[in-house]
């Protein structure tokens, strides 16, 4: 019985950049998804079962384009692009919340294919995980994908979406991390997302290269005040990712977390695609004794606020935010199969 772990994903510094040729500085965090797939030859059929879908479980025909319902449209996309030899049953278990900005469905998608025998080398994996996503109306950048397969235990993994390079940067031992949950669910079908990447193509257009190939000094050339705004939070937040590998290279973990207070702010303002309770979680995080830093987590809209804190900060324990839920997490491994 072939199967296969892939983590959720947030982002130190880093958001909205990939789809501009930009910088970006994710880390995977160790909730994960699982998936096991058991054949069934001679069947036709792929079940999907998880407790985490609105129905519970749902099947998906094999060699045919039909029209699917749309939670299983990603499935679909997959079994599409990685078929097994025969039908049978995928069984998904996940600790990541769904809607959360966490990568859920990311990890899903790598688990997936991890499981029905796709090549695993990182930008391949990605890229099949995008075709998927797209095909099933969700029109994402590599970023998530990307991040969860070619991540290193205990590091960050540096990518730039210009020349689609990574290397890994470790993150200090000391640096620590929780994940509170706004509980204002997120989804990028549900949201301005398209928008967004809309105005980001009108600017890099004006300018003639993609916005994360520019500096502030280009942006005088637009003239509509809305396309510069997003153009100058996709330009400030590639020069955040810099000077946060180079703040983690030096430990310097108070002026890390300063940054990335920052970034969320720029996302807030500038991005527009935080909430007003999400902005509200931020404050309160980085309020608390031993916070350094906090910011959203994935695409915004709502979702989870990750924060960096001092080892020994009381809002890294999950109950400190309760009824709130939250979560404790440390930078992991990357997507992988798994022993049978």
């Amino acid at each position: 019985m072939p199967s296969a772990r892939a983590p959720g994903r947030v982002t130190i510094i880093g958001d909205h950049t990939d789809y501009n040729a930009g910088l970006s500085l994710p880390m995977a965090i160790d909730l994960a998804t699982e998936v096991a797939f058991t054949p069934e030859p001679g069947s036709f059929l792929v079940g999907v079962e998880s407790d985490q879908f609105p129905g519970g479980s749902f099947e998906v025909p094999l060699g045919t384009a039909a029209p699917v319902p749309g939670e299983a449209r990603l499935a679909a996309g997959l079994l599409r692009l990685q078929p097994p030899p025969s039908g049978g049953t995928l069984r998904v278990t996940s600790t990541l919340p769904v809607g959360a900005g966490l990568s859920s469905s990311a990890a899903f998608a790598v688990a997936v294919l991890l499981a029905l025998g796709h090549d695993d080398e990182p930008l391949a994996l990605a890229r099949a995980c995008q075709e998927a996503e797209r095909a099933a109306g969700a029109h994402v950048g590599l970023l998530d994908p990307l991040a969860i397969a070619g991540a290193t235990e205990g590091h960050a993994i540096a990518i730039d979406f210009d020349t689609l390079q990574t290397h890994q940067v470790a993150v200090p031992s000391e640096a620590a991390f929780v994940i509170v949950h706004s509980e204002a669910p997120r989804l990028l079908s549900e949201t301005p997302y398209a928008t967004r990447r809309s105005e980001c193509e009108r600017a890099a257009h004006v300018l003639g290269r993609p916005l994360g190939r520019c500096t502030l000094g280009d942006l005088s050339a637009l003239t509509d005040p809305v396309l510069r705004r997003r153009a100058r939070h996709v330009v400030t937040e590639c020069t955040r990712v810099r000077e946060a590998e180079r703040l983690l290279g030096q430990g310097d973990l108070v002026a890390l977390g300063q940054l990335m207070t920052e970034g969320h702010r720029s996302l807030a303002v500038d991005y527009r695609v935080s909430v007003p309770v999400v902005d509200d979680l931020v404050d309160d995080l980085v309020s608390r004794p031993g916070v350094l830093g906090a910011r959203m987590a994935g695409g915004g809209f709502g979702g989870c606020v990750v924060a960096l804190c001092r080892a020994d900060s009381p809002a890294l324990e999950p109950a400190a935010h309760a009824p709130r839920r939250a979560w404790r997490v440390s930078p992991s491994g990357g997507a992988a199969r798994l022993a049978t």
